[in-house]
């Protein structure tokens, strides 16, 4: 999107490398989308939207470690019925983030990104509160659902930051909420297992009270970014899962969905194998899993806030898509080869690549979609999470569970990693056609 002229009245400021400053609206004057001068405070809106994503991941890791021994207390120590309703739990919030990540993006196309982002902020907050207090299981699964539904901002969030970039600079944009989901991914475990050893409800408590502050904080400094004049009605036929997802059928999108889809159904093999293969395989203690966990999550957030716009300004979003799937595929290939811990780690670096693929491709939607569809675009791609989060967990530990024991049907413990890597190949080519340039017309 163009950057509209400078006003000559203003004072000369330096602009910040990822936001154009005529697209955010003051919340108190809507009138102003049609100024050209930046209003203040763009900056803050931006490390705002940034902390968001930051603590929504920061909240889900929190509880990560806490949540089976909550629900196994409810259950009196019955550790087979927990696990069932821990599978249980992890597939509704999975299917709530298919179901309503496409309204609220469809929402906040017609009503604005700043109302969503807040009110899923303080959606998010009481949530956890909620389930903080929760005196039965069945008060614990219906916060579980809520949260569901609440952490289906993150497209919000990136529908803004898409309203307040420039098209060429969206995969940088892009690539530092990437790294706000890996600071998350580091500090929230270990956060939780820390407060989780005092009381298993304390790490609810923190991450509820750190949304609610962050609510507050976005009242002040989060103005609108959704010009007036480029909002679209709400429509269910848009909104439902499957109407936001014929987005995607347009032109050269499909096949750039289908490698987003594809790479987090592979992900999944690391949500759901990683920690059951590590200690089956190489007899790792739950601190070394954890210190490996976390090593994925700083390079996830090195790789998004420093590498992205570099890489991107240096070989585009088709190289970076295309380094990114090839060194992810290297790096589950190592993981499932390895016979020692050594080569797994080794694959980290390698795996985390995947890091330039994310933001490139989802900038390249991006730029296929006009200003008053972001919402419903990335309410879309989070629906592609969703339906990964609902094939993943059981396809990959049944894959495991057939690779190992007496009644393996291929006696290979790495194959759900050998899956892995080869859905991220298929997704290579699906890249390379989606995303090759277009004969230039003489």
């Amino acid at each position: 999107m163009a950057e509209s002229p400078s006003n000559p009245s203003q004072p000369i400021t330096t602009p910040d490398p990822l936001i154009t400053e005529p697209e955010i609206v003051s919340p108190i004057e809507p009138d102003t989308a049609l100024t050209p001068h930046p209003p203040p405070g763009r900056r803050a809106a931006a490390t705002f939207i940034f902390f968001t994503v930051t603590l929504d991941m920061l909240a889900l890791g929190m509880i990560a470690p806490v949540l089976p021994r909550l629900i196994e207390g409810f259950l009196h120590g019955d550790t087979s019925s927990a696990a069932r309703m821990l599978g249980l739990f992890g597939t509704v919030f999975a299917a709530m983030q298919f179901f309503f990540s496409p309204i609220l993006g469809s929402l906040s196309d017609r009503f604005g990104r700043r109302p969503v982002v807040l009110l899923s902020n303080f959606g998010l907050g009481f949530d956890y509160l909620l389930m903080a207090w929760a005196p039965a299981l069945s008060w614990l699964f219906v916060g579980r659902v809520i949260s569901g539904l609440t952490a289906s901002s993150i497209p919000t969030a990136m529908a803004y930051m898409a309203d307040v970039t420039p098209r060429e600079r969206r995969a940088a944009a892009f690539g530092m909420l990437n790294a706000a989901f890996g600071i998350g991914f580091v500090l929230g475990p270990a956060m939780g297992g820390l407060l989780g050893n005092i009381n298993p409800r304390l790490p609810f408590w923190v991450a509820g009270l750190l949304s609610l502050i962050n609510g507050l904080y976005g009242l002040f400094v989060l103005p609108e970014s959704l010009a007036l004049t480029n909002r679209s009605p709400f429509s269910w036929a848009r909104a439902n899962p499957v109407g936001s997802l014929n987005l995607l059928k347009r032109g050269g999108m499909l096949a750039v969905s289908g490698v987003l889809l594809l790479g987090y159904i592979a992900q999944q093999s690391l949500m759901n194998v990683y920690v059951i293969y590590a200690d089956y395989r190489y007899h790792w203690t739950d601190r070394t899993v954890g210190f490996s966990l976390a090593t994925i999550g700083v390079f996830t957030a090195i790789y998004g806030a420093l590498l992205v716009k570099r890489v991107v300004a240096k070989i585009g979003e088709r190289g970076a898509i295309t380094l990114g799937l090839i060194g992810g595929a290297i790096g589950y290939s190592m993981f499932g080869f390895s016979k020692t811990g050594l080569l797994f780690w080794l694959g980290i670096p390698l795996l985390n690549l995947m890091s330039f693929t994310w933001p490139s491709a989802q900038s390249v939607l991006s730029r296929k979609t006009s200003p008053s569809e972001q919402g419903q675009l990335q309410g879309a791609i989070n629906s592609l999470r969703g339906i990964a989060g609902l094939i993943g967990p059981g396809f990959f530990t049944y894959v495991f569970s057939k690779s190992i024991g007496a009644n393996a049907i291929v006696s290979i413990p790495g194959t759900p990693f050998y899956v892995a890597a080869a859905m991220l190949l298929i997704a290579l080519a699906l890249a390379q056609s989606a995303t090759r340039p277009s004969p230039s017309k003489n």
